[in-house]
């Protein structure tokens, strides 16, 4: 490939990851979140790292469980938005989908595939994130009604707000309600995401849906947690020109940023149109030659400029690490005005993604 511009997933750190989260609930069963192309890292990919340690996978939505089929992934997959349309209820059984279902139009649906082709299905239910799921006051209801439709394997599933904040006291209140009214129906329990199964132990049920931690992102608001999780993406590219300019100088659109002084100017091969934020504000950080450089000016298309004068002997096809073991992730989404999963979710697909093995 002639251009530098790489993603770089570390398989040794998601696999590190998923077990290291796992580890925290022994007597729970974790499962791998894989949508959206597992966070941005390839969810064939992350699939095939963890098809030994992580019994099911889950995915937003169907289409994403049949790419994980067609690419030989066997294990049962949990589709976590269900059916959006009827014929998918038939789909979920051919491929071995367990649907969660979150209203009765979907139950519907599913009362009119053939009895013995109905997929397994999971129940969601609403407990204060108010996107999708049954009220708490109607579930009960719900599963007496549906009662034929359920299973021994039937999982009752709800989601929650702010697991990552340690100090806010509504993933308590969502956990209090739901137990206090999903405890008389005698169904398994899925509630905890990776920040709940680091930072509420108590949310740690039957099946825990490990998500953004396995790739390395952040998990909780203390810095004191009991795992350690590792980055599972660095993002790279390399240095196209170097030129000096003089003090007064502006580089890139709109000149943003005015050198104070003569300066070193390194252009990278990477640009929003690869996923780089456009937001990053001049000052953040990248990686070359073993030292942090600053970005200068917009972020264009295809390129962004850094000032590299305090580096010595930066040169055309140095490599530059955006983020990954020595940026954050975390920090150039602080730097962007959002958070790490977009950043991952956003690398664009004409970045290779290549799978590293220790």
């Amino acid at each position: 490939m002639s251009r530098q511009t790489q993603a770089i997933i570390h398989a040794d750190a998601i696999l590190h990851n998923f077990k290291a989260l796992a580890a925290l609930a022994p007597s729970s069963q974790s499962m791998a979140v894989v949508k959206a192309d597992a966070y941005g890292h390839g969810a064939v990919n992350v699939a095939r790292i963890l098809q030994h340690v992580s019994s099911r996978f889950a995915v937003a939505i169907i289409e994403e469980a049949v790419a994980l089929r067609d690419a030989g992934i066997t294990a049962p997959i949990v589709v976590l938005e269900g059916a959006h349309q009827a014929k998918e209820c038939q789909m979920a059984f051919q491929h071995n989908c367990i649907l969660v279902m979150h209203c009765e139009e979907q139950l519907a649906w599913l009362e009119k595939c053939p009895e013995q082709q109905r997929p397994h299905i999971w129940l969601k239910v609403d407990s204060g994130m108010h996107r999708l799921g049954f009220a708490l006051s109607d579930i009960e209801d719900i599963s007496v009604k549906y009662r034929h439709l359920l299973s021994d394997n039937t999982v009752i599933a709800t989601h929650f707000a702010c697991a990552d904040d340690v100090d806010n006291s509504f993933t308590n209140a969502q956990m209090d309600e739901f137990n206090q009214v999903v405890g008389k129906l005698g169904l398994s329990t899925s509630v905890a995401n990776s920040p709940a199964t680091v930072n509420w132990p108590e949310s740690r049920n039957a099946w825990n849906r490990l998500g953004v931690g396995v790739y390395g992102g952040a998990v909780s608001t203390s810095p004191n947690i009991d795992v350690e999780i590792t980055p599972a993406m660095t993002l790279r590219s390399s240095v196209l020109a170097v030129r000096t300019i003089p003090a007064g100088e502006g580089v890139g659109y709109g000149q943003t940023w005015v050198a104070s002084k003569p300066s070193k100017i390194a252009t990278v091969g990477i640009g929003y149109a690869d996923g780089y934020p456009r937001h990053c504000k001049n000052g953040t950080p990248v990686m070359v030659r073993g030292k942090r450089a600053y970005l200068v000016g917009r972020v264009s298309m295809d390129m962004i400029t850094i000032d590299v004068t305090h580096i010595d002997n930066v040169a055309v096809g140095d490599e530059v690490e955006l983020w990954g073991r020595n940026v954050s992730i975390q920090e150039v989404a602080a730097n962007a005005g959002t958070i790490d999963y977009e950043l991952m979710t956003r690398v664009s697909q004409r970045v290779p993604r290549i799978v590293k093995y220790l």
